[in-house]
């Protein structure tokens, strides 16, 4: 949590650099009221007086502020600061606005987007055949559109073919229709041993980072997706946890899922007890799921080029197709 005083001299900061000409105490004050903060002018000076000793800002004519580079610099660590956290409120975000229905089989789910060369895609699927058979993906249940077309609200650039796999926050989703409330605690790459999960290697929370863990695991080059599927290897893997007066309900629920083609679990742990090497929560359950990613993972450690955006769309139930229907 950033200190009140910090938060406000940022707002000053802010609004120095975003003016076109040198700004003085009085406008400042000002549009600081019109964000909600209150500070006198005789306050505003003082921290002005501060940002200039830093270096943050300089005097231009009598009272006028303009921003220094070393303000500008500062700004940009503002502004990923305030970005942490953003991913845990971008998973509740979709979670929350994704409408599946589990029953009818019908309604939105969240979608994770990975875009291949056109020239590559063939060998992609190849690749990937082999992740989808040994159920270390979110389901089985994809989304392809070539160039120029649309998926989720994205357009395909030229030249390239665009893959969407399930994400596993639609595991939030489903749940929290059915009254289960979810907590996401972290991302992560998980050692796979004999063909079971064994424990977390890497670790990422999701209310500490500005960008999806996934994503940088697979920048990383951290997985090896493809060894797992063959019996021991690190893939994708994401953290939840449950009420435990939930886990019956939500085992239940986790069945129809996989029924349905829409991704299982990889562990499901007992009231209050660790998971995979990890304390549990009180009077919570743990539960262990792959990524949606792994497939794509999988192509990458192969040397193909894909770009990838988790938690990227919400498309129709209607608009996918099995993966071994392609």
């Amino acid at each position: 949590m950033i200190p009140d005083t910090d938060r406000k001299i940022n707002h000053i900061l802010k609004i120095i650099a975003s003016s076109q000409r040198p700004i003085g105490s009085v406008e400042i004050s000002t549009r600081l009221k019109e964000l909600g903060i209150n500070l006198t002018e005789r306050t505003v000076r003082h921290y002005l007086k501060m940002l200039t000793e830093k270096g943050l800002v300089k005097v231009f004519w009598k009272e006028g502020r303009v921003i220094t580079k070393k303000g500008e610099e500062e700004i940009k660590n503002i502004l990923v600061s305030d970005k942490v956290g953003m991913i845990s409120a971008h998973i509740e975000t979709m979670a929350y606005s994704m409408d599946f229905d589990l029953e009818e089989k019908a309604g939105r789910l969240i979608l994770n987007l990975s875009f291949f060369h056109k020239s590559d895609f063939p060998k992609a699927l190849k690749i990937m055949r082999e992740v989808f058979a040994k159920k270390l993906s979110m389901g089985d249940m994809v989304a392809v559109a070539e160039s120029g077309q649309e998926i989720g609200g994205v357009t395909v650039p030229k030249g390239k073919v665009a893959f969407g796999t399930l994400c596993g926050v639609n595991l939030n989703g489903i749940l929290l229709k059915q009254a289960i409330p979810v907590g996401s605690s972290f991302g992560g790459v998980l050692q796979i041993e004999g063909g079971q999960p064994l424990r977390f290697t890497e670790l990422i929370s999701y209310s500490g980072s500005t960008v999806d863990p996934h994503e940088v695991f697979i920048r990383s080059k951290m997985t090896s997706v493809r060894e797992a599927a063959k019996g021991s290897g690190k893939i994708l893997a994401g953290s939840r946890e449950i009420p435990a007066g939930s886990r019956q309900r939500a085992k239940e629920i986790i069945e129809k899922m996989e029924t349905a083609g829409l991704g299982r679990v990889l562990f499901m742990g007992e009231p209050s007890s660790a998971v995979l090497g990890m304390p549990g929560g009180l009077e919570r359950v743990g539960i262990v799921i792959p990524g949606g990613l792994n497939p794509v993972a999988a192509a990458g450690e192969w040397g193909i080029e894909t770009e990838s955006k988790a938690l990227s769309c919400l498309i129709d139930y209607s608009e996918l197709k099995s993966f071994w229907d392609l």
